[in-house]
């Protein structure tokens, strides 16, 4: 997309006042410990930009990388404003997951090529989002397509045996669908913990944690295991990839991440209510809370813990971007694996599978900024 293109799409997609390129916001003073931690859309939005930079090492062979964007259109919370890319790549194109809609930028190189590098610019609008679970009304059924879809098992979340089993535990006796989707959520906080040896955000084998009792990991393992579970019941559940692109407004250090976010990357999930929608959850969060945050960690009754826990149940702090929903992807023009989810950027050679928690040797980077007003 050229760089006029570009600017009058991010003003259509997201009907804001443009922020001008090059022009930063001034940082917000860094918040004391606020005891109601309770996003408010009514703050307004934010237009955040973020700078992917991509240097794969050269060798004698063709190169291809695969580079998540910024897809996920929610009128109330999420506005893709568009993408600007540059490199010496002989091939640029957007491609477009067919199941989830995942989008992502997929760049390759012939053999040889000296110094490959691509980079791209995403810009994202964002609000804080919080669901009135008190005052929900009928909503719209879940289209049946989308039922099926995010009920399904996958790869990583299978929905029968111990998961089933498990599920059936954590909900017995509870009525209606919110009660079933709060006791999945309150025992995750219960009984999983985060792990900070887990490699980038975790893998999201659910069947394995229950399997083996080790219900430790990173958002991508406690956040699946709400999803897995929730989805056994045939309550739809999804994740919801993104990374963290600011400092969280609400005085909890370990809930956001502004300037290098090349490990920021943060796995979310959602569940289905009838009576009010996609509803936003984030267990794995609460567990990071206890333990990230100073001095050394919280007990769970500690009122910073009881805090986000309360909040983390119906509302996101959105100073965070959101990329896919997909699971099981299949990168176009690979001939490796699918990956199981597209949060972190992908390459590949001859050779096979770049690591993608190696930005060290994989070389790339990510950098993100708010942007003013006007």
């Amino acid at each position: 997309m050229n760089r006029r293109d570009f600017l009058k799409t991010s003003a259509i997609a997201a009907g804001l006042t443009l922020p001008a390129l090059g022009r930063a916001a001034a940082p917000f003073a860094a918040a004391p410990y606020a005891p109601a931690f309770t996003p408010r859309p009514e703050n307004g939005w934010r237009v955040f930009e973020l700078v992917t930079r991509i240097e794969p090492v050269a060798t004698d062979g063709p190169i291809q990388v695969w580079i998540p964007l910024p897809a996920v259109t929610e009128t109330d919370w999420s506005r893709p404003m568009g993408n600007l890319w540059s490199g010496n790549a002989t091939g640029m194109y957007v491609a477009t997951d067919p199941v989830y809609g995942a989008a992502m930028l997929h760049a390759t190189w012939p053999a040889a090529t000296a110094a490959p590098a691509l980079e791209i610019v995403s810009r994202c609008a964002t609000r804080d989002r919080a669901v009135d679970l008190a005052h929900g009304g009928r909503m719209p059924k879940l289209p049946a397509a989308e039922r099926a879809l995010y009920t399904r098992a996958t790869a990583m979340l299978p929905t029968d045996g111990i998961v089933l089993d498990t599920a059936r535990e954590i909900t017995r006796g509870a009525k209606g669908d919110e009660d079933k989707a709060r006791a999945i959520y309150d025992w995750i906080v219960d009984n999983t913990f985060r792990n900070p040896k887990t490699r980038g955000c975790g893998l999201g084998d659910i069947r394995a944690m229950l399997e083996t009792g080790d219900l430790s990991g990173k958002c991508a393992d406690l956040n699946a295991l709400y999803v897995g579970l929730a989805r056994s019941l045939g309550l739809p559940a999804r994740d919801v990839y993104g990374v963290r692109v600011a400092d969280s407004r609400y005085g909890y250090k370990s809930l956001g991440k502004s300037g290098d976010v090349s490990r920021a990357q943060h796995c979310r999930a959602e569940v289905w209510l009838e009576h009010a929608g996609w509803v936003p959850v984030d267990p794995a969060d609460v567990r990071k809370v206890a333990l990230e945050e100073p001095p050394g960690g919280l007990l769970l009754s500690d009122p910073r813990v009881v805090a986000a826990r309360n909040t983390l149940f119906g509302a996101w702090e959105m100073n965070w971007l959101a990329y896919n929903f997909g699971h099981d992807i299949r990168l176009p023009g690979s001939e490796g694996p699918e990956t199981p989810y597209l949060m972190y950027p992908q390459g590949e050679n001859r050779d096979g599978r770049f690591d993608s928690l190696d930005p060290a040797n994989f070389r790339y980077t990510l950098s993100a900024r708010e942007l003013s007003d006007a």
